[in-house]
């Protein structure tokens, strides 16, 4: 195999792929990237067996078709220590030589057989169900969820975002028990489904794709494709919670605020505590720390708002599940809905909304 590609082409695509690489164990074929040179078209290929990501390009000259395996780190120091000119690769047999110019080097190289080809990843894309979904709002939907998704939670169906697609609706869902961001996607479906997709591969998707994308998915696999891309994960599967059951039915208290006073007025408090006590009064809003007997420190702040309340209502609240949500919204004004002090309120925001657990004084 043999062909010559521009640097920053080749380290572009290379760098791709290191999310996907096995990294405790250099001598693993996952720890390798595939290339694949055939009619044509240059293929790199990574994956640790439970995500992975396939990039191409005509991007190259082409001298030779074939196949070889190196380590995906390795050679992406050596071609990120090149100049930004022309570089020309050739594998064969067990190693893998880059020219660039008066600049050698050699690599080993290994048998491409040996790297995994049973994941759909690298097979066709049949046999799967194909999910028909507008691209761009999946990603927005993904990216303002995102923060919402547990770690290393016991219960590990809440370590990744559940696609819930229903008749006339798509919900994503992500909760890390504290709070339950929902964004919903109005769209018609002839059948009901959904997906879990683990937290590592929803931050590689927002990286990869933008709008243009398909989606193809079986019990154990999801696959995303566009012109230049196919990743490949595996789903989790359980089953996540019924989350419509925590969303409030009636609220005694809705208000329209405006967003970006309430996240300066937060962040100001939240400077000293993550813990905040917020209250809403006719005509004003108040921000304080939440005081304790080991606390000395103490923040307090206010603005006035165009809301009218029969008594004061005192909510107190992590500031950092208010914070993440209004960074994710663009609009100039979000709603707030809330019962009663200890019970769960709502912030939404046009198709995003996030429900929030209080804490209890």
């Amino acid at each position: 195999m043999k062909f010559a590609i521009a640097k920053p082409t080749l380290e572009n695509m290379l760098s791709a792929l290191q999310p996907f690489l096995e990294k405790k164990d250099a001598t693993l074929p996952t720890s390798h990237i595939l290339f694949e040179l055939k009619e044509g078209v240059l293929t790199l290929r990574a994956t640790d067996n439970e995500i992975g990501l396939s990039v191409q390009t005509t991007e190259h000259e082409p001298q030779k078709e074939g196949s070889f395996t190196a380590g995906g780190k390795k050679i992406l120091d050596v071609v990120r220590a090149l100049n930004d000119d022309q570089i020309l690769l050739e594998g064969e047999g067990e190693s893998l030589q880059i020219k660039q110019n008066r600049s050698k080097y050699k690599l080993p190289a290994f048998d491409p057989n040996y790297f995994p080809t049973t994941n759909p990843l690298f097979e066709k894309l049949t046999n799967q169900g194909e999910v028909t979904i507008d691209g761009a709002k999946l990603i927005a939907a993904l990216r303002k969820i995102a923060p919402a998704i547990a770690t290393n939670n016991p219960k590990f169906e809440l370590n990744g975002s559940l696609i819930d697609v229903r008749s006339s609706m798509i919900n994503v869902v992500s909760t890390d028990t504290k709070r339950l961001a929902i964004y919903k996607i109005e769209q018609e479906s002839d059948k009901n489904y959904s997906i879990i997709i683990p937290k590592k591969a929803i931050s590689e998707i927002i990286k990869i794709f933008s709008s243009d994308l398909e989606l193809y998915y079986d019990e154990t696999n999801l696959v995303i494709k566009n012109k230049d891309y196919l990743f490949f994960t595996k789903v989790i599967n359980g089953k996540f919670p019924d989350y419509e059951r925590i969303v409030p039915r009636e609220l005694k208290q809705s208000m329209l605020l405006e967003t970006n006073k309430f996240s300066d007025s937060i962040k100001q408090i939240s400077a000293l505590s993550a813990e905040i006590k917020i209250t809403f009064e006719t005509g004003l809003i108040s921000f304080e720390t939440i005081q304790s007997a080991e606390k000395t420190e103490e923040a307090k702040t206010a603005f006035e708002a165009e809301i009218t309340l029969e008594s004061p209502l005192t909510i107190a609240v992590n500031s950092k599940f208010i914070l993440d949500f209004l960074t994710q919204t663009q609009s100039e004004q979000f709603a707030i809905g809330i019962n009663e002090p200890t019970t769960p309120f709502i912030l939404r925001s046009e198709s995003f909304s996030t429900i929030v657990m209080p804490i209890v004084l």
